[in-house]
């Protein structure tokens, strides 16, 4: 079979954060798939980066009092270190400050200026007249026009997810010197022109990435509608690329981010002296992007434009991965399972977390899920209990009772190595397309019938009977174990090494799988794997509740001073509350209003009421609270308000913090009942 040439990707991490569980869902999956290439014989280059540019890291930066160099440079000694134990081997990994990255940057931006694919206008921006400057996307902060959420980022609600731009926030500040008063000003930015490659885009996505995923970016191609402009260029200050031609216009990070995967390249090539355009724009040469379901757009469609647009090779797919859950739920810092890599290597092995991702992984963009019961059992029970076992009992009796000496495996070993072998196709086409989940099934099914040989014969006993029986017996199950190592081996790169070692042979290949073992020694056991303690799972969870606690102390401001309470009063006082059940017939938003929400309430006997209710930001669709049954204060004197008339209040309880929910009651609760 002719050797492919491969280019593999992933997702460039920011240097802004540290590597997590989530994060390695994709960085060890792109791994198993590219150690897989090579074992195969395959010429497969594996580069990455580093994405240095943008906002959040001069942010950051000046928060430190270091400089963005110096916090990138800090960041891609934790990165780099954070890969290495996990055993995830880059061919290249970089960083998008880089001159390669500069060099493409100016070279695509000159074919699309040359291709008249970009278009300059001039748009609105806020400017800070405080600072001086126009505002970043991330320099300004505000409320969402959406949902009503306060306190959030120039570009995106964090709240209900919505885009805008910084100029449709509602009471919009300057996050560096909270600056109220800010100006709109024209600035002229360069926008990529997308709808010039819709027919291009339509027919590329059909080929290069899932049915899934395209016909979701295909909903962006309705007959009529027009692919907006994408503006590629930010002002001053950005921590970036500056745009040739254009003093105080950077790049922005969106466009020298994934140029990144070629400036990667383009050093690995420099210093392994190869051409990069027999990689990159080599016909026959393919490339592969492993990505998150949250950069698809990026990748899916703007990438591959503009690929086009300054002609460069497109990627041949692009493959989309879902989310990690831990324990069914969104990773979350206050139940400690928002776990830094870090955190996971001070407590626990790599290869336990290697091997469970590809128990779980495949080639949809369904979520993964992290079950830290499952995680522990399905590592002890079948990497240890079923695979691992093989070897130690095998290999330590040879050691203590045979002279470490193996012999000949006879007709019933040789049937069933016959049969390990016949594996191998299948469990080569699940590599290949990334069902890797099916590779620990396959093996595992090896692993029984394995057990099953080594409990029929019972070595332990006969190794007092008949030695050389016996010795047959281990050699049997030392060559079913080292087939299986090899399998295996894409996912537990060092736990192969290991094995190798056992049987003095270096580094295994496909082909490894067809040599049989016989007369030779075996090493002195060495520990492949041990089991997972649940104690340590624990320990990890605590550290990192504690780690989310210290740092949310540490971001919190010095507390403000108590807010005296009211005067008490008397429980008569109280009592002139009247609290009843109102059932929920009509709510809806309140036009002018980024805060309220309008209700027609039934009380029963006490009639209709219509209430304002300062809790829009918690309900983007009021119409979920239709049907319900709430708790209102009734003899609450009627408020005129420019929007009308609240005759009583609607109680609910929550935070700042975690939103606020409006209170019900149980479904045999009538209207106009008096709440105690």
């Amino acid at each position: 079979m002719d050797k492919r040439r491969i280019v593999v990707t992933s997702a460039l991490p920011y240097a802004n954060g540290d590597i997590h569980l989530g994060h390695l869902v994709e960085y060890l999956q792109t791994d198993f798939w590219v150690r897989y290439q090579k074992l195969r014989g395959n010429e497969c280059t594996y580069v990455c980066a580093d994405d240095t540019h943008g906002t959040p890291i001069m942010i950051r930066a000046k928060k430190d009092g270091i400089t963005p160099e110096e916090l990138i440079a800090e960041s891609y000694k934790r990165h780099t270190a954070d890969f290495s134990e996990f055993q995830i081997k880059f061919d290249n990994f970089y960083s998008t400050n880089s001159p390669e990255n500069l060099e493409f940057c100016k070279q695509i931006y000159a074919k699309l200026k040359e291709n008249k694919a970009l278009d300059f206008k001039s748009i609105p921006q806020l400017y800070c007249p405080t600072d001086k400057m126009f505002l970043p996307d991330r320099f300004v902060r505000g409320t969402c026009p959406k949902c009503g959420a306060e306190d959030q980022y120039g570009d995106s609600c964090e709240k209900c997810g919505a885009t805008y731009n910084p100029t449709d926030l509602k009471d919009v500040h300057c996050s560096v010197c909270g600056e109220r008063k800010l100006e709109t000003r024209e600035s002229e930015h360069i926008f990529f022109n997308l709808e010039q490659f819709k027919e291009y885009l339509r027919a590329w996505l059909k080929d290069h990435t899932a049915e899934d995923v395209a016909n979701k970016l295909y909903e962006w191609f309705d007959e009529g509608t027009t692919l907006m402009p994408w503006d590629i260029s930010r002002d001053a200050p950005y921590f970036g690329f500056e745009i040739p031609d254009h003093p105080g216009k950077y790049f922005y990070v969106w466009l020298d981010a994934p140029v990144g995967y070629m400036a990667s390249l383009k050093n690995w090539c420099t210093k392994n002296n190869e051409d990069f355009d027999a990689w990159w724009n080599n016909p026959d040469a393919e490339l592969y992007h492993f990505i998150g379901k949250d950069i698809v757009r990026f990748h899916c469609l703007f990438w591959p434009a503009m690929l086009h647009a300054a002609d460069f090779k497109g990627p041949s797919q692009v493959f989309v991965h879902g989310f990690l859950t831990v324990n069914g739920k969104k990773m979350s810092k206050s139940r400690g399972t928002f776990i830094s890599a870090r955190t996971y290597l001070d407590c626990l092995d790599p290869a336990f977390l290697r091997y469970y991702y590809a128990c779980k992984l495949n080639n949809t963009t369904d979520d993964v899920d992290l079950n830290l019961e499952d995680f522990v059992q399905r590592v002890n029970s079948d990497l240890v209990g079923k695979i691992t076992n093989l070897a130690s009992r095998g290999v330590q009796m040879l050691n203590k009772r045979l002279d470490d000496g193996m012999g000949v495996m006879d007709e019933e070993g040789l049937k069933l190595r016959d049969e390990f072998l016949s594996r191998a196709e299948t469990i080569a086409a699940h590599y290949e397309a990334r069902r890797f989940s099916q590779v620990p099934v396959e093996v595992c099914r090896l692993a029984d019938l394995a057990n099953e040989y080594f409990d029929a014969k019972q070595p332990w006993a006969t190794i007092k009977t008949d030695p050389e029986a016996t010795r047959v017996t281990l050699t049997n199950i030392l060559n079913l174990f080292r087939i299986m190592a090899i399998y295996l081996s894409p996912i537990l790169p060092v736990y192969a090494e290991k094995a190798a070692a056992l049987f003095g042979e270096q580094s295994y290949t496909w082909e490894d799988i067809n040599k049989k073992l016989e007369n030779q020694k075996v090493a002195k056991y060495e520990y492949l794997a041990s089991r997972v303690p649940p104690e340590k799972v624990e320990e990890m969870v605590e550290k990192s509740k504690a780690q989310a606690e210290a740092a949310a102390a540490a971001a919190e401001p010095a507390p403000a001073p108590a807010v005296p309470l009211k005067p008490e009063i008397e429980f008569p006082e109280f009592d002139k509350v009247d609290m009843r059940v109102a059932l929920v017939e009509s709510a809806g938003f309140v036009e002018g209003s980024t805060k309220l929400l309008q209700f027609t309430l039934d009380l029963g006997p006490l009639g209709k009421r219509n209430i304002f209710s300062g809790i829009r930001a918690y309900y983007p669709d009021p119409q979920v609270l239709v049907g319900k049954k709430l708790i209102v204060v009734a003899n609450l004197k009627a408020r005129k308000m420019r929007f009308g008339v609240s005759e009583g209040m609607i109680l609910s309880a929550g935070s700042e913090e975690n939103g606020f929910s409006v209170l019900t009651v149980m479904d045999d609760a009538q209207p106009g009942d008096l709440v105690s």
